[in-house]
């Protein structure tokens, strides 16, 4: 068995995914809003780190930089800001509302002008943050978890990133499905998604799936699913369901899905990882013509691999 943490089942952690899901896209929200728009959404991303995630430096509009940090070892948030200030607070068992309340205070307490767009981006219940009372559970444990498993998946997917010669995004965790990913581009603009995520304008939509992709990443579960890895293409080429990938299609969201576990428990959940992200980019690239743009997988301290 490897070192790989055992996530515990979707439904045993799904108050604390929530919650944590839902702060997460508040401070997301935040970087988002003082941000220059980057293509794709790259500028609203978070990162994760050794203690759990950050948002990198937030320039403020008004002037200053702020840094947003999730420490997901001693259950805090932290931010700190260009001149010295500093504020956190503990995550614990609370409302949305009440997360949303020290999400902002403590972003005034360091100086920094809260904008965060009152509801849940693509989520099927958009309640305001402000008006999500409901109390719930916190689990360290499960969160801590999570982060183990991040902290395995990253090292993964950046391997896995030099693979590819061409446009590539970070490896970053997007606060709206709380997916982390790792995107790569064919080089040619694609035909207009046709958007329909929920609580989700089309035209960020669209600017996401501007040009032909193939993307692979995690996601931690929800509504009744596991952790899983996933791997799919926009526009999905012909034949892509049908292709060699070792993992399952799913008709209904139209995409590769591996589930966390099975790699967890492989002798080498890497290689059986990096074999699943590598065969369903490669059936994307193949079946959607693209230009050759693989390349071997770099090496530390050795320039071109």
């Amino acid at each position: 068995m490897t070192d790989w943490p055992a996530l515990p089942p979707e439904a045993d952690w799904r108050d604390t995914r929530d919650l944590l899901h839902r702060t997460l896209q508040m401070i997301g929200k935040h970087r988002l809003a003082h941000a220059p728009w980057l293509n794709h959404s790259w500028h609203a991303t978070l990162y994760p780190t050794p203690r759990g995630l950050t948002t990198g430096s937030v320039h403020q509009r008004a002037g200053g930089c702020v840094v947003i940090d999730v420490d997901l070892r001693a259950m805090q948030v932290g931010a700190a800001a260009d001149g010295g200030a500093l504020a956190e607070f503990d995550l614990r068992p609370m409302s949305v509302a009440e997360a949303h309340d020290r999400v902002t205070g403590m972003l005034r307490a360091v100086g920094a002008d809260p904008m965060i767009h009152p509801r849940p981006s693509e989520l099927p219940d958009a309640t305001p943050f402000a008006a999500d009372d409901r109390p719930r559970d916190w689990d360290a444990e499960a969160i801590r978890a999570w982060h183990g498993a991040l902290l395995r998946i990253v090292p993964v997917a950046e391997r896995f990133r030099t693979g590819f010669v061409g446009k590539s995004s970070p490896v970053h965790l997007f606060w709206g499905a709380l997916d982390l990913a790792v995107t790569r581009f064919s080089g040619r603009e694609a035909p207009p998604h046709p958007g329909g995520i929920p609580n989700l304008p089309d035209v960020v939509t669209r600017e996401a799936y501007s040009h032909e992709v193939a993307s692979a990443g995690f996601w931690p579960g929800g509504d009744g699913q596991e952790a899983a890895f996933y791997a799919y293409a926009y526009p999905t080429p012909d034949g892509f369901a049908e292709a060699d990938v070792p993992g399952t299609w799913s008709s209904e969201l139209g995409e590769w899905l591996l589930p966390y576990e099975e790699v967890r428990r492989a002798d080498d959940p890497a290689a059986r990882l990096t074999a699943f992200w590598e065969a369903a980019c490669a059936a994307a690239a193949r079946l959607g013509d693209w230009p050759d743009l693989a390349r071997p997988y770099g090496v530390a301290g050795r320039p071109g691999g």
